[in-house]
């Protein structure tokens, strides 16, 4: 993607987290400007890299799961650019009738996916930000597309980091809960310090300040388990992504002093 084929109302010098996303993905729908807010984090954190190919497996192997379990309905919400394994691609091999809404507020987001998706009565790709989250969740495409009387399941990858103030995260998973029926699951991962240095924290948030996000702010275990309070938690509980019921043995032992990305997926009883 270059500079030139910007389309109106992007400004292509102001980094976005979506396109970063992707090019940490090792995808091509980014510009300059992201791509050297990417490598300027990975010079202070080099795991950034292989973080976001294992919150990806992590949602993968999530969203398989709840399928399994019988949930035909499924809102991502700050979905980012369309890569390989989507959300409906990884459900319909499970459920292929499954509804899935994609649901992001940058405009480059919005006209990929909708390109891809223009053939597929299944699935369908909103513009809302999840900052509002009464209006996302009242969104009358997104009420056309989902019923909200039956299981859902909210996917919230690596979004709330980007949520500075501590309430007014929770508040945005308190308003998605409110709306779930029993029998509904949320899927949350979010930014985590580990080990790292302050010093090296406050240098990757001074990154994120360029960046159409505007902040980063890193939680921690206790965080995500206010989140879920009152949740029937899945096994194996608040982990590091690669830690959720991993595919490799070795990471079956969680490592709380790796910087990354911790998770959990919880059920509405």
């Amino acid at each position: 993607m270059t500079e030139e084929r910007a389309p109106a109302g992007i400004d292509p010098t102001v980094p976005s987290v979506a396109r970063m996303y992707d090019y940490f993905l090792g995808g091509k729908d980014n510009f300059a400007s992201d791509r050297k807010a990417a490598e300027e984090l990975l010079k202070i954190i080099p795991s950034v890299r292989t973080l976001a190919r294992d919150n990806r497996a992590f949602m993968r192997r999530a969203v398989t799961e709840i399928a399994r379990r019988g949930v035909d309905q499924f809102l991502d919400i700050g979905s980012g650019l369309p890569t390989q394994e989507n959300v409906h691609e990884i459900v319909h091999r499970v459920v292929p009738g499954a509804r899935v809404v994609y649901v992001d507020n940058d405009p480059i987001v919005m006209a990929h996916g909708r390109a891809i998706l223009e053939d597929n009565p299944h699935t369908a790709v909103v513009q809302a930000d999840m900052r509002e989250p009464k209006a996302l969740l009242d969104h009358p495409e997104i009420r056309a597309r989902l019923d909200f009387d039956r299981p859902v399941a909210v996917i919230l990858l690596a979004m709330l980091h980007f949520v500075p103030d501590d309430e007014d995260a929770a508040g945005i998973v308190a308003a998605v809960r409110e709306t779930l029926a029993p029998g509904s699951h949320l899927v949350i991962s979010h930014g985590y310090a580990g080990n790292l240095p302050a010093d090296t924290v406050r240098e990757g948030q001074e990154i994120y300040r360029s960046t159409s996000a505007g902040s980063a702010t890193l939680r921690t275990p206790a965080h995500l388990a206010a989140y879920v309070d009152g949740l029937e938690v899945l096994e194996p509980g608040i982990v590091p992504v690669e830690a959720w019921r991993p595919e490799f043995e070795e990471d079956a032992v969680p490592d709380f002093e790796r910087p990354g990305a911790l998770c959990v997926v919880a059920r509405v009883p």
